[in-house]
């Protein structure tokens, strides 16, 4: 008989996509096989977010997809997981009566325990970490979040930051290198926080050199940093070890410092800016990514202008902007929401413009330079891969790029992507076919 098929949708962040790959290779050592037509599954899992009111609305939308599934086929079982999933299960089955299981966030060996059991050959369920594409993969080093941040429901849903050891982490990466992964990306809600939890207190840079020793991984990238305690240490290490890629993402929020104690972000903008000065200072040709929450409670006019002035200053790569959305059980939610949502889409499109206008400058200055990229995968007939910097780029050619690190030359440049062409041997492979 064949085997019973799952599906797997996700929305929301890297760890959600880290979670998602851990359930599908446990699913898969269990004897299941992983489909994309959720209506050939006889397991659904629903990974879900609750970090913004839109991820929500599309796991409402998503759930109430799955009633045909249900009518046809009323055994398939269907698992919501993720950081929807609050401790009030009662609730929950009342809210999606058509959901079987709930899994909190991250716990894979619950979810393997809700689905009907199926062993290999051997009588083994044991699983391997995922990998997100061929070429890279997303490795959770520290789950879970101290800051309680006043908009924010992750420390209820993920709950207080707990570290990996070097070792798990190390062991981790060992296997995705075998099995032919060459950049991982290290993730942490505060990543900057790795190690204060564990016995003689390594930190990320500890980690850094330890990562870097794995034969056969090229690039390494982390996220998300706290500004507070982005440590010289840290950034001397991604300045000295040559896989630790040029790209850090240091979310500020925003640019008022009443907004920041509104928001429980523990820091001025005055010691952002510094952060950034010294992230510059210490990593020559770094590329900087931040978080933007626009139209949080009260937010005036005036607060919002400087959040856009600090913008303008600073010239950051990567700008992900939000607008504010009340998430329930935070503080923020007592706050209610009383910036009309016409007012928030109005300084959305604003910071978004200006964020165009500056990483199109930005891009427009390695026109005709060369770039080291790592190819992906082919999208659309390109081949598509990213800088060092984290900046995606396009590439003609009749070969298969995958997982291949090469130079390319720069012809093409916008605010969110560029295209190139190869240079050196492989340039000269491709000219000697046309010809």
């Amino acid at each position: 008989m064949a085997n019973p098929n799952f599906y797997i949708w996700t929305v929301g962040c890297q760890m959600n996509v880290a979670d998602s790959g851990h359930a599908a290779t446990a699913l898969k050592q269990a004897g299941y096989s992983q489909t994309s037509q959720v209506m050939d599954a006889d397991v659904v899992i629903l990974n879900t977010c609750s970090v913004r009111e839109s991820a929500e609305r599309r796991t409402r939308g998503k759930v109430g997809a799955l009633a045909r599934l249900k009518q046809q086929r009323p055994d398939a079982v269907v698992v919501m997981m993720g950081c929807m999933v609050h401790p009030d299960r009662a609730l929950l089955h009342r809210q999606f009566p058509l959901v079987d299981h709930f899994v909190p966030a991250g716990d894979v060996d619950e979810l393997v325990t809700c689905v009907p059991e199926v062993v290999d050959e051997w009588g083994t369920q044991l699983y391997e970490l995922p990998s997100n594409s061929s070429v890279t993969a997303f490795v959770p080093v520290v789950m879970g979040c101290n800051k309680f941040c006043s908009f924010c429901v992750v420390p209820y849903r993920r709950g207080r930051e707990r570290s990996l050891t070097i070792e798990e982490i190390v062991g981790d990466v060992r296997q995705l290198a075998e099995r032919g992964i060459q950049e991982v990306t290290l993730l942490g809600q505060t990543i900057n926080h790795y190690g204060r939890d564990l016995p003689g207190k390594p930190d990320l840079a500890d980690l850094f050199h330890a990562v870097h020793a794995v034969d056969d991984i090229e690039r390494i990238r982390f996220l998300t940093s706290y500004p507070r305690t982005m440590t010289d240490k840290i950034l001397q290490a991604v300045a000295d070890l040559p896989k630790l890629c040029e790209h850090i993402n240091i979310p500020f929020q925003a640019g008022d410092n009443a907004v920041l104690r509104a928001m429980r972000r523990g820091y001025t903008i005055e010691q952002y800016v510094e952060v950034v000065e010294r992230v510059r200072r210490i990593i020559p040709n770094v590329s900087i990514a931040t978080d933007i929450i626009v139209g949080f409670p009260g937010e005036t006019d005036e607060q919002f202008r400087r959040t856009y002035d600090v913008l303008e200053e600073l010239r950051l790569d990567q700008v992900h902007i939000a607008a504010y959305s009340p998430r329930p059980g935070t503080k923020a939610f007592e706050m209610g929401d009383p910036i009309p949502l016409a007012e928030k889409q109005g300084r959305y499109r604003t910071l978004d413009a200006q964020h165009e206008r500056i990483s199109g400058e930005i891009n427009a200055e390695l026109l005709g330079g060369t770039q080291e990229v790592l190819f992906e995968e082919l999208h659309r007939g390109k081949w598509k891969g990213r800088t060092r910097t984290n900046k995606l780029v396009f590439v003609d050619s009749a070969e298969d790029l995958t997982g291949r690190i090469l130079n390319v030359k720069i012809h093409q440049t916008t605010a969110w992507s560029m295209q190139a062409e190869p240079v050196g041997e492989l340039a000269r492979r491709e000219l000697v076919a046309a010809s």
